[in-house]
């Protein structure tokens, strides 16, 4: 099963704002928590600390999975951001071996083609311009798999292995005819929602004669999986450097594979059939230590040069993974007197800039907010307010993160506001720190500084080397925020309190 599927998180994003926008007994600002006593300066009141704000830029990678969605293709013109050009490198495989094309007592009469098809699971960025893509043959030895590894291969966005010169399939992709059915030319089999690039003749009539099941025939590819990865170390999809958009793939889904078109001939009757060759094997097979297929996402950013890089005092810009950050200190929380907390809630604004652009290249559907420990030079989850109805403790390695967030308490996800200055659509993000900063003025608990980011897997190295899926696909999505010193969008802390 897929980890994330973007139709299903924006149609979540648009429930939640839906319900923000109808809960009018509710304070503005907050969704699925108690009801907020009116704020009358006399038993109840409302301040806005100021918050420290700093740009940070992450210098380590993502991790990604073989079983997430992937990202390909070039970011092109982002004014605010930069370039981003993202690849993807796989290896696709026999179902079987000894591997024969065909079932038995079968003729093959001639072949057609080799198509490449990927299942398409969504789109990023401008689609009116296609996005070109080349295909190549990895010819790093080192991307191979290894048959005796039973563990789920992940690697980060860095790693890129070599490709040969030869460019042996290429496509321009219309993102917005990915939804068109496509017919075979065997006039039975249909599909949509996937991208399709023919594979070069010669490449594919190599593969075709590598059909073998002889042990110590030298043209042989298809014996044992050993032999295989002998001959192919891999495929690489990869930006041709056309379009202005991101494509995101499933490689885990069935309908990603190599198609050998072929003719074959059996009881006198010829017929147009295909063969497969895909991402190998499934999750219980690795377990089993059977032979494992490796993948690869590389997604580079150019952020020289561009705004996102020198960032103005009064502005900040967060990218999705791998991306960016913003560091957070509020220093008022240290000598904030005891006191009833009602609410305590960061507001993260967006800068609205060309609405065409900001659609174009939409803000994250979720950021998260989490704490540094100065003293022993760590990120931790923040205490209490992931959700109220479990018990977690973020110094606790067992249970330093709840079982499941609550986004309708906790916040941090994409929510829009008609901007007061200019009368144009704006993104902004809430989160409740409530409990947190309760237990700060109550008890006298350390205050940490944050860090303001749009994930796409949690890590906390310290408690564990597991990646905790996030709400983000990778790269998908950026937002330029006012910082803690913007006079109009101010990045800032409001608490609603009673005194003692």
């Amino acid at each position: 099963m897929q980890k994330r599927i973007l139709p299903l998180a924006v149609t979540a994003v648009l429930l939640i704002s839906l319900i923000s926008l109808n809960c009018t007994k509710l304070d503005t600002t907050d969704i699925g928590s108690d009801q907020l006593p009116l704020v009358d300066n006399v038993n109840t009141f409302a301040d806005t600390l100021l918050i420290n704000t700093t740009q940070g830029y992450f210098n380590d990678s993502t991790t990604i999975g073989k079983y997430d969605d992937y990202a390909v293709g070039s970011i092109t013109n982002d004014p605010l951001f930069g370039p981003t050009t993202a690849n993807i490198y796989m290896q696709l495989k026999p179902p079987f071996y000894p591997y024969h094309f065909g079932n038995p007592g079968d003729t093959i009469v001639g072949f057609d083609s080799v198509v490449l098809c990927l299942k398409y699971a969504g789109f990023w960025g401008d689609s009116l311009l296609p996005v070109g893509l080349q295909v190549r043959e990895v010819s790093d030895g080192a991307f191979k798999d290894s048959a005796s590894n039973s563990k789920f291969i992940e690697n980060t966005t860095a790693y890129r292995p070599n490709v040969s010169g030869t460019i042996i399939g290429s496509a321009s992709i219309d993102p917005r005819k990915m939804g068109d059915t496509i017919s075979f030319t065997n006039g039975r089999d249909k599909v949509i929602n996937q991208i399709r690039i023919k594979l070069s003749a010669s490449w594919a009539s190599l593969l075709f004669n590598r059909d073998s099941i002889k042990a110590n025939s030298v043209n042989n590819a298809f014996y044992n999986d050993s032999i295989y990865r002998s001959f192919y170390n891999g495929i690489a999809v990869m930006a041709s450097g056309a379009g202005n958009g991101l494509l995101y793939v499933s490689l885990s889904d069935t309908a990603t594979k190599l198609e050998v078109h072929y003719r074959k001939k059996n009881g006198g009757i010829v017929d147009s059939v295909y063969s497969s060759l895909r991402l190998n094997p499934s999750r219980e097979d690795r377990i089993a230590n059977k032979p494992v297929s490796n993948t690869s996402n590389y997604i580079s950013r150019g952020w020289n040069g561009f705004p996102v890089k020198n960032p103005a005092a009064s502005e900040h810009y967060i990218q999705t993974a791998p991306g960016t950050f913003v560091n957070l200190n509020i220093p008022g929380l240290a000598t904030l007197s005891n006191r009833i907390i009602h609410r305590a809630e960061i507001i993260v604004e967006q800068i609205p800039t060309d609405p065409v652009l900001d659609e174009t290249f939409s803000a994250p559907n979720f950021l998260f907010l989490d704490l540094k420990d100065t003293v022993s030079v760590k990120w931790k989850t923040i205490y209490f307010d992931l959700n109220t109805s479990e018990i977690y403790n973020p110094d606790n390695p067992f249970n330093y993160i709840p079982t499941q967030i609550n986004y309708q308490y906790f916040g941090g996800y994409r929510r829009s506001k008609t901007d007061p200055l200019t009368g144009k659509l704006m993104k902004f993000y809430t989160f409740n720190i409530s409990r947190y900063v309760q237990q700060i003025v109550t008890e006298r608990t350390p205050v940490y500084d944050m860090r303001l980011y749009a994930p796409f897997n949690l890590n906390y190295p310290q408690h564990s080397l597991t990646f905790i899926p996030f709400g983000n696909n990778i790269a998908f999505g950026r937002v330029r925020v006012g910082s803690g010193t913007n006079p109009n969008y101010r990045l800032r802390l409001r608490i609603v309190y009673s005194k003692l």
